[in-house]
Order: C-alpha cells, then structure tokens, then sequence
C-alpha cells in the first residue's frame, strides 16, 4: 500500500468528519486503509473479502454506509457498470477513462493524455467543473471473438 496515498486521504477524511461533527472511528479509517491498497476498481464484495483476511469484520451496512461519506468527501468515486457498482479512489479515477464491455461488463483503464487535457481545457460557461469521469460503451475483444465463434457455427 501506498502510505502517502492513505496520509493523504485519511487527512481528507479527518477534515471532513471534522466539519460535519462525524465520529473518527476505527472502521472508517481501516476501511480506508484498505481500499488505498486497491491499485484500481473495487466493488463490494473485494472490499469485505480484503477485510476479512486481515481479521478485520465489519457488516455490510457498515461498508455501505462508509462508502456513501468517502464519496461524500470526494475520497471515492462511484463507477455504475452494466453488471455492478464499482469504486475507486478520486486521485486514481482522475487519471483515465473507462471502457465497458456491455456483453460482460469488463472495465478497462484507458490512459490517453491529449483526451485528458482536451477535457480539462474545456471551458464550460457559467460551470465550474470540479471532476469528470468518461466512460466508452463497446464490446471487449473477448466477447467480440466469442460471437463471431457463435455466428460460424
């Protein structure tokens, strides 16, 4: 795990409990040490299992609803696909786009400089944009070879 990545974010999280008068408990900030040691997506179901290997049990209620502040505080962000909600930490989500596969729902980072820079210089009238998130609809090359198999038989 990167430690600067949690540093950082923890001190976004300490802020935020901060100011909305939250308790600073142990379960949000190991769930946040957690979820920084995701290099990329995550859904629900890693983020338990990932706990529970480190003997770590909290309830679904509670990832939940510690996932709704961390977004809250721009710590995460939500990625609704076709099949599931994903999450990401905002400082990874901020440096790609995503290609989602409709037939399997698969989620690819696409890193390409001169779109990120052609977004954020795009200026928007009477709009302040504070992030974006670009998601590209196809179909992967997987389910791609796997319906031209179906259409020769």
């Amino acid at each position: 795990m990167d430690s600067k990545r949690y540093t950082d974010m923890s001190e976004i999280l300490t802020q935020y409990l901060e100011k909305k008068k939250m308790r600073k408990t142990e379960e949000r900030f190991m769930i946040l040490r957690c979820i920084c040691s995701f290099p990329s997506h995550f859904d629900i179901s890693e983020l338990s299992q990932k706990l529970e290997e480190i003997k770590f049990h909290v309830s679904l209620a509670t990832l939940y609803n510690t996932l709704d502040i961390f977004e809250d505080s721009h710590i995460v962000v939500r990625h609704q696909s076709i099949q599931s909600t994903l999450y990401e930490l905002k400082i990874l989500a901020e440096t790609h786009q995503h290609l989602i596969c409709t037939k399997c729902g698969a989620i690819r980072d696409l890193k390409n400089v001169s779109l990120k820079q052609n977004i954020e210089n795009l200026k928007i009238p009477r709009f302040n944009a504070e992030y974006y998130a670009l998601y590209i609809y196809g179909i992967c090359s997987k389910c791609k070879y796997k319906l031209s198999r179906k259409k020769q038989i």
